[in-house]
């Protein structure tokens, strides 16, 4: 077994840590195996660790528990996805508060160039679910994966949807992933598999409590480039959802809602707050997302692109954005080049300018040549 993997996974099972002091303690002790090599005295050096911490570390307890839940995913056919890993979702590595392990099953494609969150209330009307319909299919031509959360109403109904129209789609779960919830949803988690499937945050075997679901929807909210809520009452997961989306500068998108229908108020009312734009076909998803012109102009994506062919600066900037699947958000472009972000915004400009790159949201920048 991997004592790097162990040590990483080991860190999860101590008490009273979370996302945020994982992520500190490799930062000062340089890996996970080290953190673990560290005097008492020096871990509780380290901003947010106590004594209780300190001694739950260097006693090494959390390491039998890791070996049970390594032997655990392994039977599942379980994959565990650390934050250190090439293989973590790019657009989770943008977000501060973001998972330090996934655990995941099927065949999912973290890194689809377009991924769209669709959430809503559980109790769907059949407005809704026609919304959902229409919105999923005419996602189609872009061959979008389709995320949300496997719950009743909206949930389910655009992961059937996404299945129906041959999409990717990744259901983020607020149980481990070796619990279905709800357990009648089983069927379509199967089929998802295929293409798509499962995500967790959460140990092997954790229950579907309350608390788990608000902090699966920033999981969500982070792993989409557009989020859309359909049906929504004032209150509830899908309003959280988008909160986190905005913050997260991602485009919220609503569908409107009947006046005085308790699941056309959460919609309406963020719309009301400019906290989401309205939508009410794909279209205006396209339009919001700066997607349409990409699908009515596709010749332009097999145009070869000669590095030759431009300034040193501009070869430097396209060289990288290569070497990450042709699309960065502009912060990692910006210390993946060594360029200072004012040169590097007039590059961009001027590459736009060329036809070369095409601007997404959350300030993302994407090759359209090659």
């Amino acid at each position: 077994m991997d004592q790097s993997r162990l040590s990483l996974l080991a860190l999860h099972f101590i008490p009273g840590i979370g996302n945020y002091i994982i992520k500190q303690l490799i930062s000062y002790c340089g890996s996970a195996e080290k953190v673990f090599k560290i005097p008492k005295g020096k871990l509780q050096k380290i901003p947010g660790i106590g004594d209780v911490t300190a001694d739950a570390i260097v006693k090494g307890k959390p390491f039998a528990l890791a070996e049970k839940e390594f032997k655990k995913t392994e039977k599942e056919k379980v994959e565990l996805i650390f934050f250190t890993d090439k293989k973590y979702p790019s657009r989770l590595k943008q977000i501060p508060d973001a998972p330090t392990l996934l655990y995941t099953t099927g065949n999912i494609d973290f890194e689809n160039p377009k991924a769209v969150a669709v959430v809503g209330t559980r109790k769907s009307t059949d407005y809704g679910r026609d919304c959902v319909e229409q919105l999923i299919y005419g996602l189609q031509k872009h061959d979008a994966l389709i995320i949300s959360g496997l719950a009743y109403g909206i949930d389910i109904q655009a992961h059937k949807q996404a299945l129906k129209n041959d999409l990717p789609t990744v259901g983020i779960m607020g149980s481990g992933i070796d619990v279905m919830y709800p357990a009648s949803h089983m069927e379509t988690a199967k089929k998802m598999l295929l293409k798509g499937g499962l995500v967790s945050e959460n140990p092997m075997g954790t229950k579907p409590d309350a608390h788990n679901f608000p902090a699966r929807n920033r999981i969500i909210a982070g792993l989409c480039d557009v989020l859309v809520v359909v049906e929504a009452a004032q209150k509830g997961g899908a309003l959280i959802t988008a909160e986190i989306a905005n913050s997260y500068n991602k485009d919220v998108l609503a569908f409107p809602g009947n006046v005085g229908r308790s699941y056309s108020e959460g919609c309406n009312s963020l719309i009301k707050a400019n906290k989401a734009h309205l939508i009410t076909s794909v279209n205006d998803l396209e339009y919001v997302a700066n997607w349409s012109s990409e699908v009515k102009n596709p010749a332009r994506k097999n145009e070869p692109l000669l590095l030759e062919a431009y300034e040193p600066e501009e070869q430097t900037i396209l060289r990288v954005m290569m070497e990450n699947n042709n699309q960065l958000m502009i912060d990692e472009l910006c210390w993946r080049s060594g360029l200072n972000i004012g040169k590097l915004a007039s590059l961009l400009l001027n590459l736009e300018f060329k036809g070369v790159l095409s601007p997404l949201p959350g300030k993302v920048y994407k090759i359209v040549k090659a």
